[in-house]
């Protein structure tokens, strides 16, 4: 059975997120829908010394009715220095702090990425080798579209991937029109974000979501361990 997942590009995810990639055969950025604001499209939070503090990557003209998140263009360089000074105060004394900054050194060099979906997929596919997760990753404009309503689309994808299975987080079950998928010859799997186990964690009560650069500085080789479908081959 191949399952699948699509969802939008999110600016370095929480670990609920690349569990969800690990669970799947292709994981599919869903990057062709509108960018919304206020969301985790170009934010995260991290924790430090002073708490939850937010990295957000400016953007350009985000507001713009019908902007779709692979047409954000990020604001500037400033930020990249900001972030990466951000992360080395917040990490830099945690095991493994040193070894997640080096692994996101490279998408702060300023200029590298001028728009905020290339950044974000860049990040997620570092992150993810980094992780042992070798699920195929994929765009949604890879797939043909024939201008289908919401569900469709998603149906659209998976039957063109091959998928028997489609994958989504519990929020979808607001909307999802589960019989297009049955309909379809394709099951919908349900994913469940509770029940991850603590870690060792600075800066107080421990905080689960958090984005995954927390779980890298404090864990290092053993992160997979503290998601439930990624491998780990490592002692």
């Amino acid at each position: 059975m191949k399952r699948i997942a699509i969802l939008q590009s999110n600016y370095l995810p929480w670990k609920g997120y690349f569990d969800l990639i690990a669970r799947v055969d292709e994981f599919v950025f869903y990057d062709e829908v509108q960018y919304t604001t206020s969301d985790w499209r170009n934010r995260n939070r991290i924790k430090t010394a002073q708490g939850l503090r937010w990295l957000t990557v400016p953007v350009r003209h985000a507001s713009r009715a019908g902007t779709c998140i692979d047409d954000v263009e990020i604001a500037g360089t400033r930020w990249s220095t900001i972030h990466a000074r951000t992360l080395h105060g917040a990490y830099a004394r945690a095991p493994h702090g040193a070894a997640m900054i080096a692994l996101l050194a490279p998408l702060y060099e300023p200029g590298r990425h001028t728009r905020l979906a290339a950044l974000n997929r860049a990040a997620i596919a570092s992150i993810c080798r980094h992780l042992g997760i070798d699920t195929t990753l994929s765009r949604s404009i890879d797939y043909p579209s024939s201008g289908a309503g919401r569900t469709e689309r998603l149906v659209e994808i998976c039957r063109q991937a091959g998928a028997d299975c489609y994958v989504s987080g519990p929020a979808a079950r607001a909307y999802l029109d589960e019989a297009a998928f049955a309909a379809a010859g394709i099951a919908v799997e349900w994913f469940d974000y509770e029940g991850y186990p603590e870690y060792p964690q600075l800066w107080g009560a421990f905080e689960h979501r958090v984005s995954i650069v927390d779980l890298l500085a404090h864990c290092g080789p053993q992160s997979p361990r503290f998601l439930r479908h990624a491998r780990i081959d490592r002692p």
